[in-house]
């Protein structure tokens, strides 16, 4: 057989590192695709000059382009035949991507359990991206339930890796060269410094995107992600398509502008959650939580710990989990992440 029908959970192999196939180029037209798809305005990814101006040679390409792209690559092996991607953790950008800059990626299976159904598992994987000269720009791991297509198939012995519960900021990689010793607040579009965010504060974003079923396949198409809940009904019971958690991801991130405009560059990944699925016609909403910063050796720059939360219509505001812990309907994604911030 010539065609690809995806592994599913009995083909994974603990220890085993698969080479995802297709690298990509990336140039401004991700760019500029990116920024029209999200209302993106993050400035140091915006303008030459602004770069320029905080020690970088250029605006390198958005964090998340980088890792959707990354991602994206992994979906043929790693979550063709998934039922759901559960988590994200210990992730880190490890250089800038500029265009011109030729990504690839690879992945290492670190755990593997069957579910109790014994028709679906979960599989660990570490990922890294690549670029052109073999350096790494992008590492992290994610967890996902993947389908068993042969029942008969013995279950493996259970391994699941224990992880961080978040990136330590001394493991936190400045880009080379970076100082905000200069930053221009008022091209950034706010005032607002390292040291006015407290740990505990909330940030409700205001604004609000309603999701087009055309738009997340365009993205979705744009990632070369080849999943099929995002683009065939036939997958879902309920005959819809199942939007792209990192669609989310973006959404949230670029609605975050409206408070943390500062937050310029995202340097890890604690952890993560898409907590319920996201349909088209859905709003999405988001509001962050500062969970903690820390200094770093970069001239001008801090880091501030954020928590990310993406809700839709109907959510109370700052509302995340019941009483006996799980995730509000409302609440669409859950994400812990480092970003670097002018002092």
């Amino acid at each position: 057989m010539k065609t690809n029908p995806g592994r599913f959970f009995e083909d994974y192999a603990l220890g085993e590192t698969i080479v995802h196939a297709v690298p990509r180029t990336l140039s401004g037209g991700e760019r500029a695709l990116y920024h029209a798809l999200y209302p993106a305005r993050g400035a140091l990814y915006s303008s030459d000059e602004l770069a320029r101006s905080c020690g970088l040679p250029a605006a390198p390409l958005d964090d998340l382009i980088a890792f959707h792209t990354v991602f994206g690559k992994t979906v043929p092996d790693i979550s063709l035949n998934a039922i759901a991607n559960l988590g994200y953790a210990e992730g880190r950008w490890l250089a800038p991507v500029w265009p011109g800059d030729t990504l690839r990626s690879e992945s290492t299976v670190i755990g593997l359990k069957e579910n109790s159904s014994g028709a679906s598992g979960v599989v660990w994987v570490r990922t890294r991206g690549l670029n052109q000269r073999g350096e790494a720009v992008l590492d992290y791991v994610r967890w996902v339930m993947v389908r068993k297509l042969r029942g008969d198939v013995p279950a493996p012995a259970p391994v699941v890796p224990e992880l961080q519960a978040s990136v330590a900021a001394v493991a936190l990689v400045v880009p080379a060269g970076l100082d905000f010793s200069n930053y221009d607040f008022a091209l950034a579009g706010e005032p607002h410094r390292w040291g006015d965010y407290v740990v505990g504060e909330k940030i409700d974003h205001v604004d609000g995107v309603t999701v087009e079923e055309a738009e997340h396949m365009l993205a979705t198409r744009l990632w070369q992600n080849t999943s099929k809940v995002h683009f065939d009904t036939g997958q879902r019971d309920d005959g819809k398509r199942l939007i792209y958690g990192g669609h989310v991801i973006s959404l949230a991130r670029a609605l975050s502008f409206n408070g943390l405009a500062n937050a310029q560059m995202l340097v890890a990944l604690n952890a993560g959650a898409h907590a319920n699925p996201c349909f088209s016609g859905d709003t999405v909403k988001a509001w962050s939580e500062v969970l903690d910063r820390a200094e770093t050796a970069a001239p001008g720059v801090g880091a501030l710990r954020l928590r990310l939360v993406a809700v839709k219509q109907g959510a109370e505001p700052f509302a995340l989990k019941d009483e006996a812990g799980r995730y509000l309907p409302q609440v669409l994604l859950d994400l812990d992440y480092w970003a670097l911030v002018p002092k």
